[in-house]
């Protein structure tokens, strides 16, 4: 299939306006195809020649004003408009599509708990060909007439309202002016709970399976988007420019959620099964937030092309975390999103593949697709916090709104933006954007303190690194009177990097560190004294966002050989025992067990890496006996699972249901120790399959595959990767049941075992990605690498491949990350 480039699109652009889409699906065809007949209607300003695209099952026929197009003409999934006058067209086109099962176009997911068949649309980049022919490039907007024929039964979403016209068939309102890539549609036999808010519908929504589970929070999730609609009407002078807000739970959903105007989807794990923690409910909230500034930065105002990626996501993220501070319950999102998410960001932008926030030239649709990455996310998301505390918060809403005036239902770019941004303040922000956002690779910041005659101390800061930066710098004291190691804030000191003069500190601080609050982008050092007191006295630190930020620096310094894995590994032995915030002890776990443990340390070295876990949980199961803290309890039991040596413990919780002292064992959790006793090769198929019968859903099924795929037997490896990497269509997993077997596949522990898969897994990806595109190439890039086989083979192999098999751009992208990452656990084995 062809990919549009840049210059295509903007010839295309020159060429035409397009008014209308007149879109009639037919969802009753049968469980393969589905029909779609299009009309759109559109202008020439020119006699040229053109195209549209579609990639159908079957193109039934084409008319351009009436005169039939010759079906054969169709080109990959281009159908050539040739000889066109300058004027006003209509295009008709009538193709049955083919249904996906990797989440990309029209997904259809069959229930296995209940048999009811969902349908769903994700039409991100290339993928509204595959549900009805389009002029498929951001900056063609128009108005889409939809009308949908699906089975009795069923109720269907849609951007806007729909109505139910009998005989199951909907129509839906006609939409304002919105992108190809952001028209939805779901249907199904929903289960439904709606309400209105300032007169506008709203409705969330989910399989009939996970009714009580929707109904047990629907007004936690229907709080949210209140609470987050006030805010962003408080802060946006225009009002949310749709007719309804749908958000819909949907199944096997590659992404967090997709920004679709008037109808959000989501993936379904939102809907909880079983227990959760307060951070991973203050991240669901946050991924409402998220989507509903989409509304505003993204469908009102549209990129114009992808190199602007950017625009969209890192405003989202920015202002989904500072609006869900502002307007919830949840008042320290800052902190999950320094230890989780921003280390997304610096990951990526210390890769081979890194990019700039905002580059300048992204060649076709192809490449844009592998630019939704953390850089796009989190390192937009900082630059962006950055520039607020640069620039202020009044002039930076400022500059939004003039943004959106200018650009209702339009397109924007850059340029564009910072425009709007400079029109509300005297600073420089055309330098500033150059800075941040043309640049790549992260900054490092490094204090030295130097003593004066006088016995005063001076600071100056070290800076590798172009972009300035705005920091406050935290001096903290002992509190002699506490016992416990605590540490009082002496004061903070507002900085802009680089300095010109050393800054006054007064008397030596116990510790000095510097981007307190976490402000700005960069990773930082300590100095030798500040080191010892994070060693003696971290979690006597009183800030939560300060101790991420200290957190963070221990990660970069063991990522960067700096500090020894096993050191880092001691203090969360020492420190995270006392830790109230659980975004922290989950960031914090999650670094420990998958990278040091995992990968970081020898294989000789592991035991003792998942003994101390193991300790480490045992202290955190010991300080909640009282119930008080049931999501770090819940943490710990996780955790302690998954580094568990020894099958008895948590074969003793399976057998007894709970955990002593609690909690009991819920879905999750038991297929959580199912999948570690498989590791450990204390089950077989038949408890596998004994589970299943108990729990038969969606979620189950995955369940079962990891488990299977985890199992220490050559049949079974086998069995596994056949279903991952087979050659028949009709056999195909789906992206979630490929997912599952290609995380149960390698195991540390197994390591002799699945020695032979490593150089068949370079091959197969290649032809798997091949075959069935972006979104699984991203699965088997991302979950069936052998990422624990940290051997300078699985490198060589690797960077043959890379060399030698071209791979497609979506593989490629994730090869490139997982080998250097690969290389890095190698040199800090080395360290």
């Amino acid at each position: 299939m062809s990919v549009l480039t840049r210059d295509e699109a903007q010839t295309r652009a020159r060429l035409l306006d397009v008014h209308r889409y007149t879109i009639e699906l037919d969802l009753t065809t049968g469980d393969d195809t589905f029909g779609s007949v299009t009309v759109i209607r559109f202008t020439a300003r020119s006699d040229a020649d053109t195209f549209v695209e579609l990639k159908p099952a079957e193109l039934r026929s084409a008319t351009l004003d009436g005169q039939p197009l010759d079906p054969s003409g169709l080109q990959g999934n281009r159908l050539p408009l040739t000889g066109l006058a300058a004027g006003e067209h209509e295009l008709r086109v009538d193709a049955a599509m083919r249904y996906s099962r990797t989440g990309e176009g029209m997904h259809r997911f069959t229930d296995p708990t209940d048999g009811e068949t969902y349908l769903y649309t994700q039409l991100f980049m290339d993928d509204v060909q595959r549900v009805f022919a389009a002029f498929d490039q951001p900056d063609l907007k128009a108005v889409f007439d939809l009308t949908v024929q699906a089975p009795e039964g069923w109720s269907v979403l849609a951007n806007s309202v729909t109505e139910h016209l009998g005989e199951g068939r909907w129509q839906a309102a006609p939409t304002p002016l919105i992108s190809t890539y952001l028209v939805a549609v779901a249907a199904g036999p929903w289960h439904s709970v709606r309400t209105e808010h300032r007169g506008l519908p709203f409705g969330i929504h989910c399989r009939r399976s996970l009714a009580p589970h929707l109904d047990a929070d629907a007004e936690e999730l229907l709080d949210i988007t209140r609470q987050c609609y006030d805010r962003y009407h408080e802060k946006f002078e225009e009002p949310y420019p749709f007719d309804s807000y749908d958000q819909a739970f949907v199944p096997e959903f590659n992404a967090g959620a997709m920004e679709n105007p008037g109808l959000v989807t989501f993936r379904d794990e939102f809907v909880y099964r079983s227990a959760v923690t307060d951070t991973e409910r203050q991240t669901r909230a946050m991924v409402i937030a998220h989507e509903m500034a989409h509304m505003w930065f993204g469908d009102l105002v549209t990129l114009r092309w992808w190199d602007d990626i950017w625009l969209n996501e890192s405003f989202a993220e920015y202002m989904g975390y500072q609006t869900l501070t502002e307007a919830t319950r949840f008042t320290d999102t800052w902190v999950d999103f320094g230890v989780a998410r921003k280390s997304w960001g610096y990951d990526a932008d210390q890769r081979p593949s890194t990019h700039p926030v905002a580059p300048e030239a992204v060649e076709d649709t192809a490449s844009a697709l592998l630019n939704f990455d953390g850089i796009s996310y989190a390192k937009g998301a900082s630059a962006l916090r950055q520039l607020v505390a640069w620039l202020g918060e009044k002039d930076f809403l400022a500059g939004i709104n003039t943004h959106f005036a200018r650009h209702r239902f339009a397109n924007a770019t850059l340029a564009d933006f910072i425009d709007s941004l400079a029109a509300a303040t005297d600073r420089d922000v055309h330098a500033w954007a150059d800075a941040w956002l043309r640049t790549t690779g992260v900054d490092t910041l490094t204090p030295a303190v130097t003593a004066d005659t006088d016995g005063t101390r001076t600071l100056t800061v070290g800076h590798t690194g172009s972009r300035p930066h705005r920091i406050s710098v935290g001096l903290y004291d002992h509190d002699h009177g506490d016992d416990q190691g605590s540490l009082t804030l002496r004061g903070r000191l507002d900085l802009d990097i680089p300095q010109t003069t050393p800054q006054p500190i007064g008397k030596r601080p116990a510790l000095l560190l510097l981007n307190d609050g976490d402000l700005t982008y960069a990773k930082i050092r300590f100095d030798p004294e500040s080191f010892e007191t994070v060693r003696t006295s971290l979690s006597g630190l009183p800030d939560p966002l300060t101790r991420a930020v200290v957190w963070n620096t221990l990660r970069d310094c063991v990522r960067d050989g700096e500090l020894p894995p096993a050191a880092y590994l001691e203090t969360a032995h020492t420190h995270l025992p006392r830790e109230n915030d659980l975004a922290l002890v989950q960031g914090v776990l999650a670094f420990a067990a998958g990278q040091i443990a995992d990968r970081y340390l020898t294989p000789e070295d592991r035991p003792a890496a998942l003994a101390t876990l193991r300790s480490l949980c045992r202290d955190l199961i010991r300080r909640t006996e009282d119930g008080d803290n049931p999501g770090l309890r819940l943490v710990a039991v996780r955790h302690f699972i998954d580094a568990a040596a020894h099958p008895d413990t948590i074969s003793a919780w399976l057998a007894d249901g709970t955990v002593p002292g609690g909690p009991e064992l819920d879905p999750e959790l038991r297929w959580r120790i199912l999948a570690r006793l498989a590791v450990l090769g204390a089950i077989d198929d038949t408890a596998i399959d004994a589970e299943l019968r108990q729990d038969p859903s969606a979620t189950g099924q995955e369940g079962a595959a990891r488990c299977r795929a985890a199992l220490p037997d050559p049949r079974a490896k086998r069995a596994a990767w056949d279903a991952m990497f087979a050659t028949d269509d009709t056999t195909d997993l789906s992206n979630y049941l490929f997912t599952a077997t290609a995380q149960g596949f390698w195991q540390p522990e197994q390591a002799d075992l699945v020695r032979e898969y490593i150089p068949r897994y370079y091959q197969d990806a290649v032809a798997v990605a091949a075959r069935r595109g972006p979104a699984i190439a991203e699965a088997a890039g991302r979950w069936a690498f052998p990422a624990v086989a940290v051997h300078d083979d699985t490198l060589r192999l690797g960077e043959e491949c890379l060399r030698d098999a071209d791979p497609i751009p979506a593989l490629r992208r994730k090869l490139v990350d997982q080998l250097d990452d690969l290389a890095r656990a190698l040199r800090v084995r080395q360290e």
